[in-house]
């Protein structure tokens, strides 16, 4: 068997930077599809996206913007946003991510943080950026994207780059004060791309469907480095939508899609699509879930309406998206695990990073290439976060049993203490998501004189139920008694989320939690 340069027979690209993994690909395979448009219906080959990421590379060269500077990305999905990022990398550059939905405070902040020299934005997005600018010190130049921006003539000399090079800039959600600037080397990327390749048993053959922001870590590691890795195709309509999700799949013969848990429940509560439908899509191999924990009822309920296996994953911004995944069928899924290590080693460790035994509970901590270099410009963040052997301290706590399986059982910020009690926001969540009318659920902590801090919980069910928030009490009653239950449930239309789909418990804490 023939092995591309730089991997050996383990699958591992060692020491190859995007640039060179672009230009063999350009090399073996020119014909072979990257990326389909759905809603134009064009198709971009390998050889294409090399000529694109030349040309990118090319412009921002042509400014006289010095490599390893930070060239920003504020574009909605689509071959244009994805052959951007790809083309500043390609460049020597560092992309810097703009999340679209994070509001005008935090993109000013991005880009007086990151520095970033230039922006390239979208006629839809310009306004977006403008608005920032106005209350950001630093002030970039803004390239506005179009078809002709392709079309530049590649630069006559690109300055060299490696796999050690920084290659993404792209900030946490700030659960907790400012976001924190993540530095991923392009090696990580590679990494990070290559752990969903090993996972999933990724091929040339094998075709993604992406409806994940790329300014997402999951939207752009999984979706876009792991076919770039394993040689295979994505599809990439502008945006997630349940209509046409089934469609783009039947269309383009998807072989695998990768969503959020609340995607996933909102594909489960169409009552306009046919199961029979979609059970009959023989080429979709599996449907992947990250970004949150999954609801076991909720997996339970998608498979067996649409005969569709989920394969629960997990992953974070500072590990360039996976770090545990469930095998593919016929290995042995386990239902609220995200499953085992692939591609990084993982533990779980008492509060001196140290691995506790099998079974007990614990800091998951991670270990590998795919692992974030540091947070930029805040060295004491990045002390407390990774240690001096390598782990990553993630902030989740949870538990391995003897087969290598792990199971969430929180956060550590997001821990409920009622009476000296910890309570599990996500075993509240798990009994609320029984219910087959709940669409979302997420649980919180508010203040209680008596207690420090009670449970409550918000809701989003589906439309023309009659369920009530007495029924639903009973319900996580039943399931996991009374101490743990929520004394209050808030039924809002859709529940706050962040650009991953990730609801988000502190903005249901600053709403109701006082």
């Amino acid at each position: 068997m023939n092995h591309p340069a730089g991997t050996s027979r383990l699958g591992q690209l060692d020491g190859v930077s995007l640039r060179a993994l672009i230009d063999q690909r350009a090399a073996e395979t020119p014909h072979a599809v990257w990326l389909i448009d759905p809603d134009q219906g064009h198709e971009i080959s390998y050889a294409e996206l090399h000529q694109r990421a030349n040309a990118i590379a090319a412009v921002i060269a042509a400014r006289g913007i010095a490599p390893g500077s930070k060239v920003a990305y504020a574009m909605t999905n689509g071959p244009a946003s994805a052959s951007v990022i790809l083309g500043i990398i390609y460049g020597g550059y560092v992309a810097t991510a703009i999340n679209l939905v994070s509001g005008n405070d935090t993109i000013a902040y991005v880009l007086d943080h990151s520095r970033a020299q230039l922006v390239f934005a979208q006629p839809h997005t310009r306004t977006l950026i403008d608005e920032a600018l106005q209350s950001a010190s630093n002030q970039p130049d803004i390239i506005i994207v179009d078809d002709a921006l392709f079309d530049t003539a590649p630069a006559t000399k690109l300055a060299p780059t490696a796999a050690g090079d920084d290659g993404l800039l792209m900030y946490t959600s700030g659960t907790t004060g400012r976001p924190k600037g993540v530095v991923l080397r392009q090696s990580s990327l590679i990494a990070g791309g290559m752990n969903a390749r090993l996972a999933h048993k990724l091929t040339p053959q094998d075709r993604a469907m992406c409806v994940l922001p790329l300014y997402h870590i999951n939207g752009l590691c999984v979706t876009i480095f792991g076919p770039l890795v394993s040689g295979g195709s994505v599809v990439m309509p502008p945006k997630f939508s349940v209509s046409s999700f089934w469609h783009i799949i039947a269309g383009h013969n998807c072989t695998w899609f990768s969503v959020v848990p609340t995607q996933i429940s909102y594909l489960l509560h169409d009552e306009a699509t046919d199961p029979a439908r979609v059970r009959a899509l023989d080429h979709l191999r599996f449907g992947r879930s990250a970004s949150a924990p999954l609801a076991p009822e909720v997996q339970e309920a998608f498979e067996a309406r649409f005969g569709v296996a989920i394969v629960e994953t997990m992953g974070l911004t500072e590990t360039a998206a996976q770090i545990l995944s469930n095998p593919l069928p016929p290995g042995t899924r386990k239902i609220g695990s995200p499953g085992v290590a692939v591609g990084n080693e993982v533990i779980i460790a008492d509060d001196h990073q140290r691995e506790v035994a099998r079974g007990s509970e614990g800091e998951v901590l991670v270990r590998g290439p795919n692992v974030m270099r540091v947070y930029l410009d805040n060295p004491e963040a990045t002390a407390q976060a990774i240690t001096a052997d390598g782990w990553l301290r993630t902030g989740d706590l949870g538990r391995m049993d003897e087969d290598g399986y792990v199971f969430i059982t929180g956060r550590l910020k997001e821990l409920i203490i009622k009476g000296g009690e910890n309570i599990a926001p996500r075993e509240v969540d798990e009994a609320l998501y029984a219910h087959e009318d709940v669409i979302e659920a997420a649980a919180f902590a508010c203040t209680c004189k008596n207690y420090g801090q009670r449970v409550e919980a918000g809701v989003a069910v589906r439309d023309g139920t009659s369920v009530t928030e007495q029924e639903l009490i009973a319900l996580c009653q039943r399931k996991i008694g009374k101490f743990k239950s929520p004394d209050r449930i808030h039924f809002l239309a859709e529940l706050p989320k962040g650009p991953s789909g990730k609801i988000q418990r502190r903005k249901l804490q600053e709403l109701f939690g006082q």
